[in-house]
């Protein structure tokens, strides 16, 4: 059962075990699931799942067939890329489609040396789950939302004095030259930060 293992991996190609999409999940699961039965109870034989191996290797390589030939179908079954940061700010209709909570999207850019959200052009997650990240050039570096756990509890409501402030839910930086409580001109969020505009440190 493992060199069958072996040899039905090998027929989903090097892409299959490169990245797990939510299908190549799928058959994998399945793989392991016919492989089970016959490691633990020696009637069952080896006809069964090698039968049960060529039946998901060939729907796998039928789909994926498929897919490379239709992008509907693709995006039925693979999903879409979605843009979850756009020129420093959140894209909210995007993100809340995502089952992404901020403190992991946030500790996921932090591994990448990002402060906050001023650094960043674009981010994107992609169907494989990865995020891809584009930074603007360091003289081209704006005023954000700060990322850091320390900074990103700060949230205040009152305004005291004027600076650049961003809002705590889409991140949209706005300078603020009133004092009280102010809403964020894009969602209406009351929950303020500080922006910082430093550089990444690479």
């Amino acid at each position: 059962m493992y060199f069958i293992i072996l040899f039905g991996l090998r027929l989903l190609g090097k892409r299959g075990i490169r990245q797990l999409s939510v299908f190549e999940l799928v058959v994998i699961i399945s793989l392991g699931s016919a492989a089970g039965d016959p490691m633990f109870y020696k009637e069952i034989g080896l006809l069964t799942p090698v039968v049960i191996f060529l039946i998901i290797v060939g729907a796998y390589r039928f789909t994926t067939y498929l897919t490379a030939k239709s992008e509907k179908i693709d995006d039925l079954i693979e999903g879409k890329s979605v843009y979850l940061i756009r020129g420093g700010k959140f894209h909210i209709e995007d993100f809340k489609k995502e089952a992404l909570a901020k403190d992991e999207f946030f500790a996921e850019l932090r591994q990448q040396s990002v402060s906050h959200l001023g650094q960043i052009e674009t981010a994107i997650l992609e169907t494989s789950g990865t995020l891809s990240v584009y930074f603007y050039p360091d003289e081209e570096v704006r005023f954000g939302l700060p990322i850091l756990p320390d900074l990103f509890d700060r949230k205040i409501e009152l305004i005291t004095e004027e600076d650049h402030y961003a809002c705590s839910f889409c991140g949209k930086v706005e300078k603020i030259i009133t004092t009280g409580k102010h809403s964020c001109k894009k969602c209406k969020n009351e929950e303020w930060l500080k922006a910082i505009d430093r550089c990444r440190v690479r």
